[in-house]
């Protein structure tokens, strides 16, 4: 079984900067993706950045300039870096792994605030 936690979330004013990570029981190689998914109170879960095979990357348009995704497998970490962030980025953030095979894990989130 997969495991994955998340952590990095907190209390932040706009314009201000988070990093968020997700550190996963197993090399990250053994995933060909990994992602960043975000869920505000009344609205649906969305995807904010993915990391695929071939260190291919994907943003949300709301997000594009502003937050980056990396991996580092000597820790089995991917990171999310996050700037100049909006109030509207609140939300709590969750860490996806998909195998091969189409295997999906999630973690159990990590809280975002952007309030002044």
């Amino acid at each position: 079984q997969v495991q994955l936690v998340e952590s990095g979330g907190g209390l932040v004013q706009p314009g201000g900067s988070l990093r968020l990570s997700c550190t996963a029981s197993r090399s990250i190689f053994s995933f060909y993706y990994m992602g960043w998914y975000r869920q505000a109170p009344g609205k649906q879960r969305e995807q904010v950045a993915g990391l695929a095979a071939g260190g291919i990357t994907i943003y949300a348009d709301s997000v594009k300039g502003r937050f980056t995704i990396s991996g580092d497998n000597t820790k089995n970490t991917v990171s999310l870096q996050m700037n100049n962030l909006k109030p509207e980025d609140t939300a709590v953030y969750y860490c996806k792994a998909r195998q091969t095979g189409g295997s999906d894990y999630w973690g159990k989130g990590t809280l975002v605030t952007v309030s002044s």
